[in-house]
C-alpha cells in the first residue's frame, strides 16, 4: 500500500532531524542532501533546451503565437501606448486584447534592465542579442524558480526535505511544467500555475487559518485578473471551504471567511487597476469584469452570512444559508449576464468555430489527439490520471494528517483537471503542475523501500514503477519507440517546424523591404508578422478579432474569393507559407499559394528575397476597380 508505515524511511517531517539523519546516513546515500540535490540538478538540466534558448536570445524565436503577441503588447506599451489601451492597432479593426497588463509589467522591467547587457553582448563576440530576447528567456525561468520554491515548501511541510527535493526532480520530468516554463514562454499560463499551486497549498493543511484563507483568496483574485483559465480551480477551492463550514461549523469558518473576503476585496481592486474606466460597466465573458466580480462579491456575501449564523446552528441551517446564497449568486449571474453562461466564445460565427477554433491543438479533445498526437496523450493525460488515483488512495489510507490533506488537495486538483482536459487539452495545463506533488513523495517512498528488509522485490518494483509513471518524459520516450521503429514523423512537429521557419525573424524582416501595408495571411502567421516586421495584419488567432478571422478563412477557402476578400479588408499584400506535404492531404488555397502551385485571379506575385514566404498583391486592374 502507498501509505504503509516504513521504519526509518526518512520521508516524514520528523525524519529531517539531525539525529535520524545521522543514524541512517551510513545505510543510504539518499539521506545525504548533497546526493539528492545532485540528482535534482541532473534532472533539471533537461528542462532548458540550449538550442531553443539560443534561438530566443539571438533570433527572438518564441515557442507560441501567444508569446509573440504578448511581446508585441509589451513593446507597444513601452513605446508609449496607454496602460489602459490594450488594442492591437496594427491589426485590422484594432481589436482589444483580453490579456492583463499585470503580466506585461515584469517583462517590461526585464527589458529595460537588460538593455545595457544586450548592448554589451552585441558589441562582443556573442553577436546581436536583444533586450527583448533576454527578457523572454529569463522571465519563464524566474517563474520556474518560483514554482519550484512553492512546490518544495508545500511538500516539505508534509513529507520532509527529501520528498520535497524529489518533487522538484519530478517537476523537471513533467511535460506541462517543462513546456509552459520553457524559455520564451511569456504567455500567462505559467503565472496562473504559480498562483493556483500556491492557492491550493495554502489551504492544504489539517486546520487552515483565516490568514491561509486570505492568502488563497488574494492569489485567486490575481489568477482571475491574469486570465479566467483557472476559474474552475478557484470555484472548487471556494466550494470545498464552504462544504467544510457546513460539515464542521464555526471551527471551519476562519479560512472560508478569509478566502471569500480577500477574493471579494482584491478582485475589484485588480480590476480597477488594469481596466479602462470607460469599460468598468462593460461585461466581458473572457476577462475579469462585472460578471466575475458579481461572483466574487457573492462569495464574500456568503461568507459574511455564514459568520452571522448563530453559534449553535446545525447542519440543516448551515446548508440553508449556503443554498440561499448560492441561488442568489447563480440566479443573479444568469439574469444579469446571460451571455456569459455560454462561455467566453459567445457570438462566434460558425465558420470561425468550425474551421479555426476546434482545430487549434490545445482546444482538441482527447479522442482526437489519440490519433493525431499519441505522444501528447501519453505524456499529458496518463501522469495526471495515475497521479489522481495515487493521491486519492494516499489521502484515504495515509496516517499523517498533513500528508492526507496534501494528497486530498492534489487528488481534487488532478481529477478536476482530467474532467476539464477530456474535451479540451488545455484543461490539463494547471492540473499537470500538480503531478509532482504526488511524484516527489512517491519517489521518496520508492527510495525508502530500499532500506526496508520486509519489502520484497515486487513491492520495490511497484513503487519504482509508480514513480516513473508519474514522469511525463518517460511516456514521451515510450511513445517515441514505435515511431522510431516505423520511421514515421510526427505531423504536428513537422507542421510546427514549418511555421517556425515562416514566422522567423529573418523571414518576416525580409518583407520590410516592401512599403508599409496590411497583410492578409493565414491566421497563425499574424503574431509573428507583427513581432518581426513593420506591416499591419488582417488576422491573428484571437477570438475577439472575429472580422479578421472570418476574412482570413474566407480568403483561403476559395481561390476565386481571395482577391475579393483582399479588396474588402483593404489588404495591400497577400502572404502565404507552405507547410510540408502530408499523406492524403487536401491542401487549402494558402498552402497551394505557398508552394507556388497557383496564382488566384486578380493577384500578381511580388518578388521578395531571402524568405520562404511568398507575397502577392492585387493586380493593377483589380486594384483599379477597388479604387
Amino acid at each position: 500500500m502507498l501509505a504503509a508505515p516504513l521504519p526509518e524511511a526518512g520521508s516524514g517531517p520528523e525524519a529531517s532531524g539531525q539525529g535520524s539523519r545521522g543514524a541512517a546516513a551510513d545505510r543510504s546515500p539518499f539521506e545525504r542532501p548533497a546526493i539528492v540535490w545532485l540528482i535534482v540538478l541532473a534532472g533539471a538540466a533537461g528542462i532548458v533546451s540550449w538550442p531553443d534558448l539560443w534561438a530566443v536570445l539571438r533570433d527572438l524565436r518564441l515557442p507560441d503565437t501567444d508569446d509573440a503577441m504578448r511581446l508585441v503588447q509589451v513593446r507597444d506599451w513601452l513605446s508609449g501606448q496607454s496602460w489602459f489601451d490594450l488594442a492591437q492597432h496594427r491589426h485590422a479593426g484594432a481589436p482589444p486584447m483580453h490579456w492583463s497588463r499585470l503580466v506585461d509589467v515584469p517583462i517590461a522591467v526585464l527589458i529595460l534592465l537588460a538593455r545595457p547587457l544586450a548592448d554589451l553582448l552585441t558589441q562582443s563576440s556573442a553577436g546581436p542579442i536583444s533586450a527583448e530576447g533576454i527578457a523572454a528567456a529569463l522571465w519563464p525561468l524566474v517563474l520556474l524558480g518560483l514554482y519550484a520554491a512553492i512546490l518544495y515548501r508545500g511538500v516539505c511541510r508534509a513529507f520532509g526535505w527529501r520528498a520535497a527535493a524529489f518533487a522538484v526532480f519530478a517537476a523537471a520530468q513533467a511535460v506541462f511544467v517543462t513546456g509552459l516554463f520553457a524559455p520564451g514562454r511569456i504567455d500567462h499560463h505559467n503565472v496562473q500555475i504559480c498562483a493556483v499551486l500556491a492557492l491550493v497549498l495554502s489551504l492544504a493543511r489539517p486546520a487552515p487559518t483565516s490568514r491561509d484563507g486570505a492568502c488563497a483568496g488574494a492569489l485567486a483574485a490575481l489568477s482571475l485578473a491574469v486570465g479566467l483559465e483557472a476559474l474552475p480551480f478557484i470555484a472548487g477551492a471556494g466550494l470545498v471551504l464552504a462544504l467544510r463550514w457546513w460539515r464542521d461549523g464555526r471551527t471551519a469558518l476562519p479560512p472560508f471567511l478569509g478566502f471569500s473576503l480577500a477574493l471579494g476585496l482584491f478582485a475589484p481592486a485588480l480590476f480597477l487597476a488594469q481596466t479602462d474606466p470607460a469599460l468598468w460597466r462593460a461585461a466581458a465573458c473572457d476577462a475579469l469584469s462585472p460578471p466575475w466580480l458579481w461572483l466574487a462579491a457573492s462569495a464574500a456575501a456568503t461568507a459574511a452570512c455564514a459568520a452571522c449564523a448563530p453559534r449553535g446552528a446545525g447542519r440543516g441551517l448551515r446548508l440553508a444559508v449556503l443554498a440561499a446564497c448560492g441561488a442568489v449568486a447563480v440566479g443573479g449571474f444568469l439574469v444579469l449576464f446571460p451571455a456569459c453562461a455560454a462561455g467566453p466564445f459567445t457570438g462566434m460565427p460558425a465558420l470561425v468555430h468550425d474551421e479555426w477554433l476546434v482545430k487549434v491543438r490545445e482546444m482538441r479533445p482527447v479522442w482526437q489527439l489519440v490519433r493525431l498526437a499519441p505522444d501528447a496523450v501519453l505524456a499529458g493525460y496518463l501522469p495526471v490520471l495515475i497521479g489522481a488515483v495515487a493521491a486519492s488512495v494516499w489521502a484515504r489510507r495515509g496516517r499523517e494528517p498533513a500528508q492526507r490533506c496534501l494528497m486530498a488537495a492534489a487528488a481534487a486538483s488532478l481529477w478536476l483537471g482530467l474532467v476539464l482536459g477530456l474535451p479540451q487539452f488545455r484543461g490539463l495545463y494547471v492540473a499537470g503542475a500538480f503531478v509532482p506533488l504526488v511524484g516527489g513523495p512517491a519517489l521518496d517512498r520508492a527510495v525508502a523501500l530500499l532500506r526496508v528488509p520486509a519489502a520484497g522485490p515486487r513491492r520495490r518494483l511497484a513503487a519504482l514503477a509508480l514513480s516513473l509513471a508519474l514522469c511525463g518524459k518517460v511516456w514521451l520516450l515510450l511513445a517515441a519507440v514505435p515511431e522510431a521503429i516505423a520511421g514515421t514523423d510526427k505531423p504536428f512537429a513537422a507542421d510546427h517546424a514549418a511555421w517556425q521557419g515562416c514566422g522567423a525573424r529573418r523571414a518576416v524582416a525580409a518583407l520590410d523591404a516592401l512599403p508599409r501595408g496590411r497583410i492578409l495571411a493565414e491566421i497563425d502567421l499574424g503574431p509573428n508578422l507583427l513581432l518581426h516586421g513593420h506591416h499591419a495584419v488582417v488576422a491573428a488567432p484571437y477570438h475577439r478579432a472575429l472580422p479578421g478571422l472570418v476574412a482570413s478563412l474566407e480568403a483561403f477557402r476559395d481561390a476565386h474569393a481571395t482577391a475579393d476578400v483582399a479588396r474588402r479588408v483593404g489588404a495591400d499584400y497577400i502572404v502565404a507559407c507552405a507547410p510540408p506535404a502530408e499523406p492524403g492531404e487536401v491542401p487549402n488555397v494558402a498552402v497551394r499559394l505557398g508552394r507556388g502551385e497557383i496564382t488566384p485571379p486578380g493577384l500578381e506575385p511580388v518578388p521578395v528575397q531571402d524568405t520562404p514566404l511568398r507575397v502577392w498583391r492585387l493586380s493593377a486592374g483589380a486594384a483599379g476597380e477597388h479604387r
